[in-house]
């Protein structure tokens, strides 16, 4: 390992011109903007390693990219990443273009530089200082690269169908991670799903003069008395019949990761401009309904005029996006059905569901030795104790892991900080996080292939 770490070390310039080469290429899936030319760049990159590579087209979707290294090796490691990025606007609020690269006191500033192509070459950089630096790899290698995980993986399932004799492994590192407020590398064992809806009320045919609204009705009101039955604000519980019917709480050792690993809660709260969390939560209460507890989220409402000034309308049409996340056992298809029998019994079955989104859970057990392996190597690379959480908030596909028997799958291998700025303007790393990523993927290959 030690020749691999030095190769690292002494090719830091190039590997760090090698990323921001990547992060010059478009790559924006909600608006087809560059992704064939990305996923080309990135197998041609996986090529220059001698990796074996196939760009696979997905019917009605982005290409993923699938690459392998046979070491001859007993042990498998497989990461999972994705090539798309988040759209850049509000162009507006960026100090710099999103898609330049550029470098501004240590950080690097570029559209998907922390989500997810920052992460993807310290991989790729980690396997190309084993070759360079020792010969062979101590572990085979897969790479699974999409195209879509920023608008839900929607055609990955394609792909895992296809190749799930190809995937076989004996653990995943997943796509994300990095470090929290208090500089500690953070590292979970799952993640919680999600179903994403759009609800749309409609009256008439075309938008009316406001004094029609004696006698026509305002489908904006419709929708609003829909939103108002799915929740209970008082005391943020979902009112869907069954919803909560398949929530699995947490075992004895997640609950031990909970008390051991607190939220950074101060800086949570001083960071977003809060003075307390729903319901006053504090320690491990909080976090077990951060991670534990499914939601329904109103992420936006549309309708009528929203422009400056006045404008006296009658809306034909209003909509409401809204998120579930859920968490294990539920399934999205099941969450899907009681949210159109909620909406049917109390008279809402006129609404159109649109479905944009639906990802199931997935857990990890905690003790598995991946996460062993994660953690004690990003110990010896940061110097400080790493955070071990059982799963994220957040959600990406790593159920279609899980549904092929791919079942260790781990995130926290990332160099992302607390202000990355993820899906927003000046999304940033630290350059010496990028180094000290690859170097952590070097030691995770090494300990991996001996554990």
């Amino acid at each position: 390992m030690q020749r691999a770490l030095e190769y690292a070390r002494t090719h830091r310039e190039a590997a760090l011109e090698d990323l921001r080469t990547l992060l010059r290429q478009p790559s924006v899936a909600a608006q087809n903007l560059g992704m064939e030319a990305c996923a080309e760049q990135v197998a041609a990159m996986l090529e220059a390693l001698g990796a074996k590579v196939e760009v696979v087209p997905l019917e009605g979707g982005f290409p993923v990219v699938y690459g392998e290294i046979d070491a001859g090796a007993p042990r498998t490691l497989l990461f999972y990443n994705h090539y798309d990025v988040q759209p850049p606007e509000p162009l507006e609020e960026w100090e710099v273009d999103p898609f330049a690269a550029a470098i501004r006191d240590g950080r690097l500033i570029a559209r998907g530089v922390a989500d997810n192509k920052g992460n993807l070459m310290t991989r790729i950089k980690a396997v190309e200082a084993w070759l360079q630096g020792e010969g062979r790899l101590p572990v085979n290698v897969k790479f699974v690269v999409e195209g879509e995980e920023e608008i839900g993986s929607v055609h990955l399932d394609q792909f895992m169908q296809r190749y799930r004799d190809r995937l076989a492994a004996d653990g995943v590192v997943w796509e994300s991670g990095g470090k929290d407020a208090r500089g500690r590398p953070v590292i979970s064992a799952g993640c919680k799903g999600i179903l994403y809806v759009e609800l749309v009320a409609r009256a008439a045919n075309q938008d009316l003069h406001s004094s029609l609204a004696a006698i026509v009705p305002n489908p904006a009101w419709r929708l609003v008395q829909a939103l108002a039955t799915l929740k209970d604000v008082d005391t943020d519980r979902v009112r869907i019949d069954g919803f909560y019917d398949d929530v699995r709480g947490p075992t004895p050792a997640e609950r031990r990761l909970l008390e051991r690993y607190p939220l950074e809660e101060e800086e949570m709260l001083r960071s977003w401009g809060l003075r307390q969390f729903i319901g006053g939560l504090r320690g491990p209460a909080l976090q077990e309904k951060l991670l534990y507890a499914p939601t329904c989220t109103i992420c936006g409402l549309v309708s009528g005029y929203t422009g400056p000034g006045t404008k006296t309308v009658l809306p034909r049409e209003a909509r409401a996006k809204i998120d579930f996340r859920l968490v294990p056992d539920q399934r999205a298809d099941d969450i899907l059905a009681k949210l159109r029998a909620h909406l049917a019994r109390h008279g809402f079955d006129d609404l159109e569901i649109v479905v944009l989104g639906p990802e199931d859970p997935a857990q990890t057990d905690p003790e598995h030795p991946l996460v062993g392996v994660i953690r004690d190597t990003a110990q010896e690379v940061y110097g400080v104790e790493p955070v071990v959480r059982p799963r994220t908030a957040g959600t990406g596909p790593m159920f279609l892991f899980h549904r092929i028997g791919l079942t260790a799958t781990v995130d926290g291998v990332g160099i992302g900080h607390h202000g990355s700025l993820v899906h927003a303007p000046n999304e940033n790393v630290y350059v010496d996080d990028y180094y000290r990523g690859i170097e952590h993927v070097i030691r995770i290959l090494d300990r991996f292939a001996r554990t």
